[in-house]
C-alpha cells in the first residue's frame, strides 16, 4: 500500500494559511501573506521533504489546485519543480469544481476519505498533499495520513487558517528527523504513533523526571 504524506509549512502558531506571497489567499482578510519569504536560504531541500512531489502524485484541495493551476503551466519548461508538476498524476477534492483545465488531474469523486484510502490501494508512487489545509484536515481526522512533513517558520502570525483546528483526531506523533535552517526553520518529519495516553505527576510512584528534578534540587545544581 502506497502512503500517504503531508507536507506544509507552518507559523510557531500553527498558522498555513498564504505562505507565499500576499494574494495566495486572503480569504477572512488575512493580511499577512507572503510570511515565509524572508527565511529562505540554501539549507532548505523542498525535494527532500517533498515539496516538488519529485517521485509522487499529488493530492490538492480545491483553493490549492487553482494556484497551483494559475502559476505551474506557464512557468519554463527548464524549472525542475513546474516540470515535475505539470507531468504528474493530480488528484483533486473539490465540490465545486466540475472540470479541470490543468493536465494529468482528475476529480476525487463523492467521499474524499473513502476515494483517498481506494487510492492508497492502487499501485503507484506515494501520495503528496501540500498545502489544502481543509483537506488535510479531513484527511487527518480520518487518520488516513501516513507521514507529515512539517517546516516550522520562527514567526507568531495569531490569526489565519490553522494546520490543525479543534475537529483535529487526539493522536501521538512520532519524530523521525529534524533539521534546523540558517534562518531558524525547524524541518521535521513525523509519523503517526498511536492513540495519546494521558498520565499525571501528581498521583503513583514520581517520574524519572520528577527524580531527576528531585537530585538537582538537593545538590543545588538548578
Amino acid at each position: 500500500m502506497r502512503r500517504l504524506i503531508a507536507s506544509t509549512f507552518v507559523s510557531l502558531d500553527g498558522v498555513m494559511q498564504a505562505p507565499g506571497g500576499p494574494e495566495e489567499d486572503p480569504t477572512g482578510k488575512f493580511a499577512l501573506g507572503g510570511w515565509m519569504f524572508n527565511y529562505s536560504d540554501e539549507s532548505m531541500d523542498i525535494s527532500e521533504s517533498g515539496f516538488d512531489a519529485k517521485d509522487r502524485e499529488l493530492v490538492l484541495g480545491r483553493r490549492t489546485y487553482e494556484i497551483f493551476e494559475a502559476y505551474w503551466p506557464y512557468q519554463a519548461e527548464d524549472n525542475p519543480i513546474a516540470r515535475t508538476f505539470n507531468a504528474t498524476r493530480k488528484h483533486v477534492a473539490s465540490r465545486t469544481l466540475t472540470t479541470l483545465r490543468w493536465n494529468n488531474s482528475t476529480l476525487l469523486g463523492g467521499d474524499v476519505v473513502s476515494a483517498i484510502i481506494a487510492l492508497k490501494t492502487q499501485a503507484g508512487p506515494d501520495l503528496q498533499i501540500i498545502g489544502s489545509g481543509n483537506l488535510l484536515q479531513t484527511l487527518q481526522a480520518a487518520a488516513v495520513i501516513d507521514e507529515y512533513n512539517l517546516w516550522t517558520f520562527p514567526v507568531v502570525l495569531g490569526r489565519g487558517k490553522r494546520l490543525f483546528s479543534e475537529t483535529a483526531n487526539p493522536s501521538n506523533l512520532r519524530l523521525v528527523c529534524s533539521q534546523v535552517s540558517n534562518t531558524g526553520v525547524i524541518m521535521s518529519t513525523y509519523v503517526p504513533d498511536g492513540d495519546v495516553q494521558p498520565g499525571s505527576f501528581s498521583t503513583g510512584e514520581p517520574s524519572e523526571m520528577e527524580l531527576a528534578r528531585r537530585k538537582r534540587m538537593a545538590s543545588g545544581t538548578w
